[in-house]
């Protein structure tokens, strides 16, 4: 399937009307220049593209304005310095903080999709079917930005189809219940969905919106809504708006979980995606490794609903390249050791760190076959299989996904296209840390998205590509409200996480621990876990974490790393806080995003958010 927004790279040119100063005041006096912008097919197009380039940048982890990755637990990035994510996992942001402050950015994209909504109409070039379509992927996208704001601050201000002309008081406005966002956020999904085509045809339109794209951000927004954070959670029992209306329900709805599962049900029924699957390999273990790494590889694939396409594989690749190893690397981007441990074993497909003890000691389960002491001499990894090294035990024998995901200390550089290069992190090795500058501090880097075909010595960074939505996630929504609606379906919700195993050579969840079979809360956990893993790094853990609300047990620690410090190979794989300095902060008022003090001077009448 042709899904990325590629098009939209050569589109995002300045048109007659950038993005306005003010959300709330749009200023449409040059009418004649405005009609002469819609009568054009050309210029038309420019301006939806416009539209959609107020997505998100998540694949850059560096940006304010996206970047969900560092603010989790799956994250432990190398720099102690000058990087926005710092102030937001120790806890020291607040009202007048400007990172990761997206509240005027999503009203601007929703003010340009209104514009263009009320006005496409203009257009002479166009047929009535493609502006009927244009005017349905900006009816989407406006709907979208709302939900980006619902999830991060949570209910906000709608606008709803009032014209962009419409002026509205600033000290009018407040924000409206939860339920009044969650119905016009679906509202026009739904109208989307209607009039949106199931699949793109013209190679040159490859990434436009489909069907599949609004009914998959409709089954993550059902999804969040049946979680405890948006679904009578005791924080916010009693807000209210200045009009007297609670904002969040008052009370548990468990039947928000059917809502749930029928939307990604639908989804999964269009039959227009299938998991990827290597098709090359015939060694059973490397094709569930090329598997899950085709999903960013291999372009177009079946597996992505919606997605980001980048040419500017630079920034990203280079902060996964370890220092000094390579010709240019940064090696800043780095999982933490918490989402080293998740990765389950091979053989058991058991995950084999069950918690941690007082002093971050992990706490082994025994019947996974986890080893965290030990090396195995002459080891060889099972995908760059070009040079035999002394492998850490916890590095052996792991999930297919670990392999495609994790360079270790002591394992080869991805590529043997400048010569094989062993890649260590401690004081002397080859990828040497030290207090200033570029190093690996948590023990690892992160490799998936790197491409080892591209040979980055010679200055070939690639291309990348970042799903919004694809199909193993819809299947790991199925599963969980599967698990949690009234109406339990304990049989769909292990045969489709037992799909994304399976893609990854993993026995079926019900073999790995008999024990969950009839067993919900067991279950729910080990959902959990599976997508804590399945989808590490896309941007999810940090809003799983907050709808789940389970940030405050999750990410109040230390941060633990490898002893990269240590002077010799075998010692640096002691696990220590020493490294990396402070702790990860989430108090109760993290769950949701303060609205910002700008916003509160404009919007003098603005209720603002739990404990800020």
């Amino acid at each position: 399937m042709k899904k990325y927004i590629y098009l939209l790279i050569c589109l995002l040119v300045p048109v007659f009307f950038g993005a306005c100063s003010k959300y709330l005041d749009v200023d449409l006096a040059n009418q004649k220049t405005l009609d002469e912008t819609f009568q054009k097919r050309t210029t038309t197009e420019r301006y939806l593209a416009q539209v959609y380039g107020y997505l998100p940048i998540e694949h850059d982890l560096f940006n304010s304005e996206g970047g969900n990755v560092p603010l989790s637990d799956e994250a432990l990035f190398s720099w102690v310095a000058w990087v926005p994510w710092l102030n937001f996992t120790n806890g020291g942001w607040g009202v007048t903080t400007d990172d990761y402050a997206t509240w005027v950015h999503n009203y601007q994209g929703i003010n340009q999709a209104t514009i263009f909504i009320n006005n496409v109409d203009k257009n002479v070039e166009l047929n009535e079917s493609t502006k009927s379509i244009m005017k349905a992927e900006a009816r989407f996208l406006r709907a979208y930005f709302y939900y980006l704001l619902l999830k991060r601050y949570g209910p906000v201000f709608v606008w709803g189809d009032r014209a962009a002309d419409d002026k509205i008081d600033a000290k009018t406005v407040d924000r409206m219940s939860l339920e009044a966002n969650v119905n016009f956020i679906l509202s026009e999904f739904d109208k989307a969905t209607a009039v949106l085509p199931k699949e793109i045809t013209d190679q040159a339109w490859y990434g436009r919106l489909t069907k599949g794209a609004v009914m998959a951000a409709k089954s993550e927004l059902l999804l969040y809504m049946a979680r405890p954070l948006f679904n009578g959670a005791k924080l916010y029992v009693g807000l209210k708006n200045r009009n007297g209306e609670f904002l969040f329900p008052q009370t548990v709805d468990p039947t928000k979980w059917e809502l749930a599962a029928q939307a990604a049900k639908d989804l999964i029924d269009l039959n227009l995606y299938t998991l990827y699957q290597d098709n090359k390999e015939t060694n059973n273990f490397r094709r569930a490794i090329k598997s899950y790494m085709g999903i960013y590889f291999e372009k177009w694939n079946s597996e992505i609903i919606w997605g980001r396409w980048s040419d500017d594989g630079f920034n990203y690749n280079v902060r996964t390249a370890p220092p000094r190893v390579v010709t240019m690397g940064w090696g800043g981007y780095a999982p933490s050791l918490k989402l080293v441990d998740s990765y389950p074993m091979a053989s058991s497909g058991r995950y084999p760190i069950t918690g941690y003890s007082s002093n971050g000691q992990p706490i082994i389960d025994e019947k996974s076959g986890y080893q965290e002491t030990g090396f195995t001499d002459n080891y060889v990894h099972p995908l760059d299989n070009f040079a035999a090294f002394k492998a850490h035990n916890s590095c052996v024998g792991r999930d297919a996904r670990f392999y495609a995901s994790i360079l270790a200390n002591g394992m080869y550089w991805i590529n043997r296209l400048h010569g094989d290069k062993k890649v260590t992190f401690f004081d002397g090795g080859t990828s040497t840390y030290t207090k200033t500058g570029d190093c690996v501090k948590s023990g690892y880097l992160w490799r998936r998205m790197s491409d080892p075909t591209n040979d980055i010595e010679s200055g070939n960074w690639g291309q990348f590509a970042w799903p919004f939505y694809r199909l193993a996630e819809i299947y790991l929504n199925y599963a969980e409200a599967c698990n949690e609606k009234p109406s339990r379906n304990e049989t769909e919700a292990l045969k489709y996480v037992n799909l994304v195993r399976q893609r990854s050579g993993l026995n079926k969840l019900e073999e790995a621990y008999p024990e969950v079979l009839g067993n919900k809360e067991l279950l729910r956990g080990l959902l959990r876990k599976e997508r804590m893993v399945e989808m590490a790094f896309e941007g999810h853990r940090y809003p799983d974490l907050r709808t789940w609300m389970i940030a405050e047990q999750e990410m109040n620690e230390p941060y633990y790393t490898r002893n990269v410090a240590a002077t010799t190979y075998e010692a640096s794989w002691e696990r220590t806080k020493d490294v990396f300095p402070g702790k990860r902060v989430f108090q109760a008022k993290h769950y949701f995003f303060p609205i910002h003090q700008q916003q509160l001077s404009e919007m003098v009448n603005m209720t603002q958010n739990y404990g800020w």
